[in-house]
Formats: C-alpha cells, structure tokens, sequence
C-alpha cells in the first residue's frame, strides 16, 4: 500500500470519492510531547502509541520544538491526515484508517532548490541578511562560516555589500530545515571576503586554504554539569579521578547529535561508559558519547552518520549517578578537551584538488559578480496559508 500527502501538486486516493479538505500548518511547542499532543486533539492514546513497537514509540521522542507540521481536515473538521517531521528524512504519518487511525514512518519528500541574496549592510551581517529574509538559519549559516575568520564586530562600515548563494530544501512548499551555503562574499572596508563549498564538503577561501576545518556541534541541547579536567572527585567512587570529558545534563531520553560527521565504530554496551556510541572522524579524530538510554534506530557499527544527525538518546547506563550525556573528543587516543576545540585541522589544496577547486571558485565568483553588480533583490518564499485541497486516497497494488 502506498500513501501519500497531497499538497499543491500531490494527489491522495481515498475511496474513489473526491472530498474538499484543508490543511492547517502549526508549531510544535517547546516541551510539548507526543502524548500530550494526540490527548490535546482527541486521537485515540492507544491505537497511536501504546500499541506501537519500541522503536516507533522511540521515534515518538525525536519532535522538537519549533518544528513545522501539517493536519489534514475534512469539510466537518475533522481530522484525516498528520504529518509530523522528525529530521531532514523521516516524518511521522498519522492518518485516518476505518473507525480509527494509524500510524507510520514514511520519507519526507522535498526539493531543493538554489537561492541567492544579495543586500547592503548597515550595521551587522546578521541583522541584514534576518531584516531581508526573515530566516535567522539562513543568517546563522552565513556568520558560521565566517566567524573563525572575520570579526564582524569591528571591521564592518555601514554599506558594506554581502552575497550568498545558497541551497534550500522545500517541502509542501515552504523552506525547510538548515540551508546549506554553497559561496559567499562579503565586503569589509575596501575588501572583498570570500567563501566557497568543495566537492569534498569543505569550506576554502580564494586562496583554496581550509577555513572550518573539524568543527564540532553542541551534541545534545541541555547544561553542561562537569567539565573536562584531569582532577575531579568522582561521585560514584568517592575518590579523584581524571574526568576526560564533557557530562551534559538531561531529561532521559533527549535526542542527541553527532558532533561531526563520521563513522560509527562502536554502538554497545561498554562497563563504566553503558551504552556507548564511538564515531571515528577524518584526521585521526574520535567521538564518544556515553551512558546512553538507547540507540537511533539504524545505528549500528559500520554507520555512516552526518554532522547534527541524531544517533542516540540521554540516558543513565554504566556508572552513573543521574540521567546525562558524557561527551569526550579524542585524537589517536589522545582526550582532548572538546570545549577549547573549535578548529583543530587545517587543509590547503594543492595539485588536481586545487585546480579542481580553481575551477569550481571561478564560476561561483561569476555568479556572485552577476549578483553584486545587478544588486539582484530577494524574493521571499510565500507564506503558508490554510488552503483547500482536492484529494482522493487508495490503495495502489504492485
């Protein structure tokens, strides 16, 4: 059987009548949970929850604040579809079945499509690019790639010129999670600053030097309890002992990222650590990510897992006095501290990786020539309105 949402261009069988529905677009809450969310709308706790499988329970768990989702509703309102996104991937689909409803994981389908902005800058960067577009990811990717490099604090003058070429996913229509910034350019004073996006999804300036190198992301949104330090007063052993990491507190249970892109190499139990989860990055960097509730479905040794995905969930296994996130970066072994980590490899290309490079730069920088001298005005995507909606639903054999 095949499902699908119809919005603007998708088609839904349902029967072989056609019905007029609308559908509404909400917010999910800050600390809002799922259960509390099929209570709020009436929908039935057990068929929706209670008697799903573990792991689709666990997915119940991965909403989070601010997240767009869309409700389905017939001409008496009532409700017949919900879509729920779960990450850039995978969305939850809840949907009318007979007397009752049913629930399952579905892709999310999107497109993606190639943005530009160009603007004049009157007191920072990211106020001009949030006055003009309205999206602070969009503002907040163009400061991260900059911000190791350029001090926007002090060397901006009022008029200053920005560009950014970027790509964004939609999905039904609107923007959809972080745009990703192919080249930018900014203008400080008298000169130009340049950024570009290689093939091997790293960012260089014009002169093809490395300027993010290893960054690492914050891995699970919570306070950090205990700080790396080579002599701390162990709560459990009652005595001092080295703590090689980063411990995060936490509601068991709340999603956490990888900090870098990587392979896994290690998701199992391990003595002390409990549920342990260890990504292997690129230069001889290591991750590790301890006393973990449970893992993401489809995590496993061999993974390959990208910066900011989710892999596992804040827990209390092993030797651990409350629920928490242990955080250690290591290199060739080594434990470093990941506060103090903010680039720690550098690249600079040479031979056919340069020319290559050399070749990519030269065409954004036409691109973002075109833009600056045409001073090429941004087009806002339009904004989501409660619509009316001919769809059918019905089971496609084959």
């Amino acid at each position: 059987m095949i499902r699908f949402f119809i919005l603007l261009f998708i088609t839904l069988f349902f029967s072989n009548t056609l019905l007029a529905s609308h559908v509404e677009r909400f917010r999910w809450q800050n600390g809002e949970t799922y259960l509390v969310f099929l209570e709020k709308l009436n929908l039935p706790v057990r068929q929706l929850y209670y008697n799903l499988d573990k792991d689709d329970q666990r997915l119940t768990e991965e909403m989070r604040a601010g997240v767009h989702y869309q409700i389905l509703k017939d001409t008496n309102n009532d409700i017949l579809q919900i879509l729920l996104p779960l990450n850039d991937e995978l969305q939850v689909h809840i949907y009318k079945n007979g007397d009752g409803y049913a629930f399952e994981a579905i892709p999310i389908i999107s497109t993606t499509r190639n943005e530009v902005l160009y603007t004049q800058i009157n007191s920072s960067p990211n106020y001009a690019i949030l006055k003009k577009t309205g999206s602070r990811k969009v503002a907040g990717v163009f400061v991260a790639a900059f911000k190791h490099s350029l001090n926007f604090k002090n060397d901006i003058r009022k008029g200053d010129e920005l560009v950014m070429l970027y790509s964004q996913k939609y999905r039904l229509g609107q923007p959809f999670s972080m745009p990703t910034l192919d080249a930018a350019m900014i203008e400080m004073g008298s000169k130009k600053h340049y950024i570009y996006l290689n093939d091997d999804d790293r960012y260089y300036d014009e002169k093809a030097h490395e300027v993010e190198g290893f960054l690492l992301a914050r891995p699970v949104r919570a306070r950090i309890s205990s700080y790396f330090t080579k002599r701390r007063f162990h709560p459990v052993l009652h005595k001092w002992k080295a703590h090689l990491g980063v411990d995060y507190a936490a509601r068991r249970g709340t999603p956490i990222v990888a900090a870098g892109s990587g392979k896994v190499i290690y998701a199992a139990r391990m003595g002390s650590y409990g549920n342990l989860i260890k990504i292997r990055h690129n230069d001889g960097y290591e991750t590790r990510y301890a006393h973990l509730k449970s893992f993401r479905r489809g995590i496993y040794r061999g993974k390959y897992v990208k910066k900011g995905q989710t892999i596992g969930y804040v827990g209390s296994t092993g030797r651990s006095t409350g629920p928490h996130l242990h955080f250690e970066l290591r290199k060739r072994g080594v434990a470093i501290n990941p506060l103090r980590v903010v680039q720690v490899t550098t690249k600079k290309l040479k031979g056919k990786e340069k020319k290559a490079f050399l070749q990519l730069k030269n065409n954004f920088d036409e691109r973002i020539d075109l833009h600056l001298n045409n001073k090429t005005p941004y087009k806002k995507p339009p904004r989501f309105e409660d619509m009316c909606y001919i769809y059918m639903m019905d089971d496609i054999n084959g």
